[in-house]
């Protein structure tokens, strides 16, 4: 099966960076690299993070329009 997935560029790099704010954010120390070290309790804080501000951007991008 093909891979139909449109690719943004500089988009794997915004959330890389999201990421790494968000964990300093909510007091995880995340490090570049593997976190393999890292309780799913810290991967989810980041996680479910990362979703809410992805939410509240298309929600602010829907409004402008």
């Amino acid at each position: 099966m093909a891979n139909n997935q449109k690719v943004v560029p500089g988009a794997s790099n915004a959330l890389d960076k999201m990421k790494y704010e968000i964990a300093s954010q909510v007091g995880v120390n995340l490090k570049q690299g593997y976190n393999g070290d890292l309780s799913s309790k810290d991967a989810g804080k980041i996680g479910g993070n990362i979703t809410k501000k992805l939410i509240q951007m298309a929600e602010q991008q829907l409004s402008n329009k």
